[in-house]
């Protein structure tokens, strides 16, 4: 009998969400209007404040944004101060450290070429505390890694994290010779492309409070996962984390961004709201503006990790599909055709290695530069602050 019951309330159940779908038009799918995006913190330590400006635009549009590069961005202080940010370019506008007094309150102003002015509320300085520590943890199929931190002031309680991703990594094939001046030779010592760097930034949000908690602490806040397959993991991983203490309003904006970029994938997961801000259109106090500044002193940490730390079975899969490499030959034995010319000097396949007859090299092995060249998706520079196992 209940299992009947059961089942009626899922046909009933299916009943209704197929009779209540109806067709969602949005205005603002079509609507001509950009409003204004800020990203940033105001700074008030001893560190540079970067505010990246830009536009929303249609779905239809083939952009994904507006870079706005040509407005005027001041830090202003509510009993006085002006700080200028210098434009970049590319929406990115800057100053160096300001040390702005901790008992002020201070907000954002903004005045696009279009003369429209918005501003941000007065925030008061919120300090940071610092990182604890940053930890990880093998679970499974994928490496989890966390923060710790802490306020013996019980003043912060509410914490938001951004990162930035850089890793150490190889092409699948290691190309011995190069092209040069229509020959193939050897490459020299600085001409290596098998071992390269590259990077990431977060684009997920990442909050954790201590609001329902008898002390200010947070302890193994998740803040990333990878899979376990990744090429991130194959030599060496390093993650430098970023903390910002956040006010109570503060943190509910960001919750509410995450609920509405993140967990909407079906019914059951939070409807889709309203962002509210702290910045606001002065020009035209109707318009929305999408952001939320704080005023405080980010603090970051940055850890190595490094493969002998990771489980022995965790084995990388290479992103691009490489079979063995082919082989050319100055004369192929069934064509007398000059291979390495048409497939490496003429073709661009890139030399791996040397193919030797009984006095002499008669041809090389080749693959293609997804194969061979790490700098199609990395740099071979070692970044400044790299630190070898």
């Amino acid at each position: 009998m209940m299992k009947n019951i059961y089942i009626g309330c899922l046909v009933f159940m299916a009943a209704a969400v197929v009779s209540c779908k109806k067709p969602y038009n949005p205005q603002i799918i079509s609507s001509d209007n950009h409003y204004l995006v800020v990203e940033g913190v105001i700074n008030s330590g001893n560190d540079s404040t970067v505010i990246n400006l830009s536009k929303t635009v249609k779905l239809s549009e083939s952009v994904t944004s507006l870079l706005v590069s040509d407005g005027t961005v001041t830090v202003e202080g509510e009993q006085g101060g002006v700080y200028t940010l210098q434009s970049e370019g590319g929406g990115r506008y800057d100053i160096g450290p300001m040390n702005l007094d901790a008992t002020k309150k201070y907000r954002l102003h903004i005045k696009t070429s279009d003369n429209k002015e918005y501003a941000s509320d007065y925030v008061a300085v919120k300090p940071t505390p610092p990182i604890d520590s940053i930890g990880f943890t093998p679970k499974g199929s994928y490496l989890q890694i966390y923060a710790n931190t802490h306020d013996a002031s019980n003043n912060t309680r509410y914490y938001r994290w951004d990162y930035a991703e850089t890793w150490r990594f190889h092409a699948k094939f290691q190309s011995s010779y190069i092209v040069d001046n229509g020959a193939v030779r050897l490459r020299k010592g600085n001409e290596g492309i098998y071992y390269c760097y590259a990077n990431d930034k977060s684009s997920n949000v990442v909050l954790s409070s201590s609001e329902k908690l008898s002390q200010d602490v947070i302890f193994q806040a998740p803040i990333n996962t990878i899979s376990s397959d990744a090429e991130k993991l194959e030599l060496r991983y390093s993650i430098l984390l970023k903390q910002y203490a956040l006010t109570k309003e503060g943190y509910q904006f960001w919750e509410n961004l995450k609920k509405n970029t993140e967990q909407l994938g079906s019914i059951f997961d939070a409807q889709p709201s309203q962002l509210q801000g702290n910045i606001h259109c002065i020009s035209n106090p109707a318009e929305p503006v999408i952001g939320y500044i704080s005023v405080t002193n980010p603090q970051s940490k940055r850890i190595f990790i490094d493969k002998s730390q990771l489980p022995i079975s965790w084995i990388e899969k290479y992103p691009y599909d490489c079979g063995p490499p082919d082989s050319a030959f100055f004369s192929h034995p069934k064509t007398g055709v000059n291979d390495v010319q048409s497939y490496i000097i003429e073709g661009g396949g890139l030399p791996v290695a040397a193919i030797y007859g009984l006095f002499s090299i008669i041809g090389y092995t080749f693959s293609s530069e997804q194969c061979a060249d790490c700098t199609i998706r990395g740099r071979v520079q070692k970044p400044s602050f790299w630190i070898d196992n």
